[in-house]
This record gives structure tokens, C-alpha cells and sequence, in this order.
């Protein structure tokens, strides 16, 4: 019987000393996202949707699920880039299902803007 307690014990601390182990690489994973959308905060973001329409407002917050809320958000029907010049609808604040979102980015034009003024 001693055998047997001896291989749980073993096996326990291999365990636990993998699980301790996988834990702090999450961590330290974690933190680098959380750094990273840390430095998105109140930044002007860009968020193209799977229906075409681009998003552009300053970016509050998200949860686990990739929900986007975005404050002052305006919406552009057309996409950018394609010449005709386009007055945004003006939506205020608004949350953006995260399976909606195809890409999310950092909107150069108005840091520009903020940066000059």
C-alpha cells in the first residue's frame, strides 16, 4: 500500500507543478492583452462590421465575449476609401456585438486631427 500513496503523492505534485506552471503562462499572456487594450482606452477606434458599415468612436470598454462599446460613435454606410464623401450618422454611445466586428483598429485620421489641434 506505501507504493501507492507514494506514486499519488508523485503524481499530485507533477500535476500541480504543470498546473502551477500553465497558470503563470496565462498570466503573463493575460497582462499582455490586458496592456494592450489598456493603450486602446479612449483612443478614436475604427470598427468595420460584417454588413459593411464602419464605426468610428472613441473605445470604452469590451467584455469576454468581444462586445465593443464605443462613446461618441458615428456610422459611415460606404466604406472608407471609395472617393464620395459621406456624412456620418451620428449614434452617441454604442455597444457592437463582438461576432459583428470583423476588424477593429486604431482610426489614424482623427489621432491626426487631435494631435494638430
Amino acid at each position: 500500500m506505501r507504493g501507492t500513496d507514494e506514486n499519488d503523492e508523485n503524481w499530485y505534485l507533477t500535476n500541480k507543478n504543470q498546473f502551477t506552471a500553465r497558470q503563470e503562462a496565462d498570466s503573463a499572456t493575460e497582462s499582455e492583452g490586458k496592456k494592450k487594450l489598456s493603450k486602446w482606452l479612449n483612443k478614436s477606434m475604427k470598427i468595420q462590421m460584417t454588413d459593411g458599415r464602419t464605426l468610428i468612436g472613441v473605445f470604452l470598454c469590451t467584455d469576454r465575449d468581444r462586445n465593443v462599446i464605443l462613446g461618441s460613435c458615428e456610422e459611415y454606410l460606404r466604406p472608407p476609401g471609395t472617393g464620395e464623401k459621406e456624412e456620418p450618422r451620428m449614434l452617441g454611445l454604442a455597444m457592437i456585438p463582438g461576432h459583428h466586428i470583423v476588424s477593429i483598429s486604431v482610426d489614424k485620421s482623427q489621432q491626426e486631427a487631435q494631435d494638430v489641434a
